[in-house]
């Protein structure tokens, strides 16, 4: 069994916790990419992928008795996932960038590496759970018992095989729970702040990653109007530094709060409004993937979660097939925003389904 220690508590845990079940577990952490590469490099790398990390997850396994490698999917993760934030962000839309890591390198890729080394499982410190449902013949996907920590909203791209030999320990913990159990086993990491942005984007500035990222793109990126109630107010920027929602740095002052409501990327417009013009009733998503089910029942009603922090809305399911889902909100739907992803629960807390939004309206 291979665990996913990124040098954090709730991988370190995890680990533990498998080690007292009678686990052979293996320790592996992923570089996928370094400070030098991305920018936004802080005094020193302290954060993931970096050498401390690394060295933490390291000092937690050999205090708990089982192997650790580090392996390098560098080259993976910036086709997978780095490459596709940048054409995203281009093309007007807002990535989420865990969505593809999860499935195509902390998955798929481990996989791979768990393959190579003989183990059946891949363990990480995500807080939620997989269930096998006999009703459905299904690997079902369950959120957490911590409900400020589940982690289930970027994990909505897992695949059947994936699921299937994926245990994930932290499932029926708190994260106070978690801290308490690296104390009492003396875990170097027990009081490690957790991780918050974009790994690749330390400094969470993501004009400047993509400045530097592809500055012979973004030098020619053309500027555009800026249109509040029909009429063009100002020039933009450029479509990949604005987000469906934003309100600061607009450069407008109108004497009261304006969002951006929508990226008109093919006419190169950004659409601003009050803060009501951000409500929708509609979302599509696209790239569709079902877990708990094979399939959405047309006006089912499900619990429907558009970005990670957002505790869900429901929505009755108006169009449904294999690649892409259509749901109408009962209440209007803030900043519904093209890119991110919309995960769709039921009332048990099962997710049943996933995918990319394409639009709100």
């Amino acid at each position: 069994m291979i665990v996913a220690m990124s040098g954090g508590v709730d991988s370190s845990v995890a680990a533990a916790l498998l080690v007292k079940q009678g686990y052979d577990v293996i320790g592996v952490t992923m570089k996928t990419w370094g400070f030098m590469e991305v920018g936004g490099a802080p005094k020193h790398e302290s954060g993931c992928c970096s050498l401390d990390t690394i060295f933490d997850a390291k000092n937690v396994a050999d205090s708990l008795g089982f192997p650790h490698y580090t392996v390098d999917f560098t080259k993976q993760f910036e086709e997978a996932v780095i490459d596709n934030f940048v054409d995203e962000y281009l093309h007007g839309r807002t990535p989420n960038p865990c969505v593809i890591c999860n499935r195509k390198i902390k998955w798929e890729e481990m996989l791979k590496k768990a393959d190579s080394l003989d183990a059946k499982y891949v363990a990480t410190g995500h807080y939620a759970k997989v269930e096998f449902s006999e009703i459905n013949k299904r690997y079902c996907l369950k959120a957490s018992v911590d409900n400020k920590k589940d982690q289930t909203y970027a994990l909505w791209g897992l695949t059947q095989e994936s699921l299937s030999r994926t245990l994930f320990p932290l499932g029926d913990y708190t994260k106070p729970e978690i801290r308490k159990i690296a104390q009492d086993c003396q875990i170097k990491t027990a009081n490690k702040p957790d991780s918050q942005e974009i790994c690749f984007v330390a400094d969470n500035n993501y004009e400047r990653f993509l400045r530097e990222k592809i500055p012979d793109v973004i030098e020619n990126i053309e500027k555009g109007d800026l249109v509040y109630k029909g009429k063009k107010i100002g020039v933009h920027k450029g479509v990949p530094f604005y987000t469906v929602g934003q309100r600061k740095g607009l450069g407008i002052a109108l004497g009261s709060p304006v969002y951006v409501t929508k990226i008109d990327y093919e006419n190169n417009v950004i659409e601003i409004g009050d803060k009501e013009e951000l409500g929708q009733h509609t979302l599509i998503a696209q790239e569709v993937n079902y877990i708990s089910l094979s399939e959405l029942k047309k006006n089912s009603v499900v619990n429907c979660k558009i970005r990670y922090a957002d505790k869900g809305s429901p929505a009755e399911v108006i169009n449904a097939d294999e690649n892409m889902f259509e749901v109408k909100f009962l209440e209007p739907k803030n900043a519904i925003t093209p890119g991110q992803s919309a995960a769709l629960y039921d009332e048990q807390g099962y997710v049943l389904a996933g995918g990319i939004i394409k639009e709100g309206k």
